[in-house]
């Protein structure tokens, strides 16, 4: 991947990526004082999910059975993937619904929302993904939170995690060596005066 440094335009921050034939520039966000994440949305831009299925695919391990991806960001990627695979793919959520049944559950702290959550697996994944090899797909990892809560449902879901995959990681990129991923987005910090 290729970076530009941070640019302004009308008065905001921002950091452009390359996303296989792509660019798209990325919005500086304050996630504590002094500290910024280039934001990274890729909901709603359907060039960029095409692009980076299709630049992903080439990276993916052949025996991938199903994907498996916290909702909401990283949906429309695992979808894609999933069409392109023929494969199922299963979404986790954030919140338990009533008609899951038999669910399983772990608690994550994500960066962009600084708070412990719970995400939960359906009962009826469950048999789906029972003895399957699986492939961990999301938008951006950052701190690594959500892949530990996911690659602790897929263990009590008796799944093989054979991939971990995300557009970017971002952060400490010597953490991330072993995440299928596009790129790196650098954390921004402001020098002390």
């Amino acid at each position: 991947m290729k970076t530009q440094k941070i640019f302004k335009k009308g008065g905001k921050e921002y950091y452009q990526v390359k996303i296989g034939k792509l660019k798209r520039n990325l919005p500086l966000f304050e996630v504590a004082p002094g500290v910024k994440i280039a934001l990274f949305n890729i909901l709603g831009d359907t060039q960029v999910v095409k692009e980076a299925a299709r630049v992903l695919l080439k990276k993916l391990p052949k025996e991938i059975e199903v994907l498996v991806t916290p909702e909401v960001k990283s949906i429309p990627l695992t979808y894609e993937l999933s069409r392109i695979l023929e494969i199922p793919y299963v979404v986790t959520r954030k919140i338990r619904k009533p008609y899951m049944v038999n669910s399983l559950s772990y608690e994550v702290v994500s960066i962009t929302t600084g708070k412990p959550q719970v995400i939960w697996l359906d009962g009826k994944d469950r048999k789906l993904l029972r003895g399957k090899k699986v492939a961990l797909i999301d938008d951006v990892v950052s701190t690594g939170s959500t892949l530990k809560g996911l690659r602790s449902l897929m263990k009590k879901a008796k799944a093989k995690v054979v991939a971990e995959v995300a557009v970017f990681t971002e952060g400490d990129k010597k953490k991330w060596r072993k995440i299928i991923a596009l790129g790196h987005l650098p954390v921004f910090v402001e020098k002390k005066k």
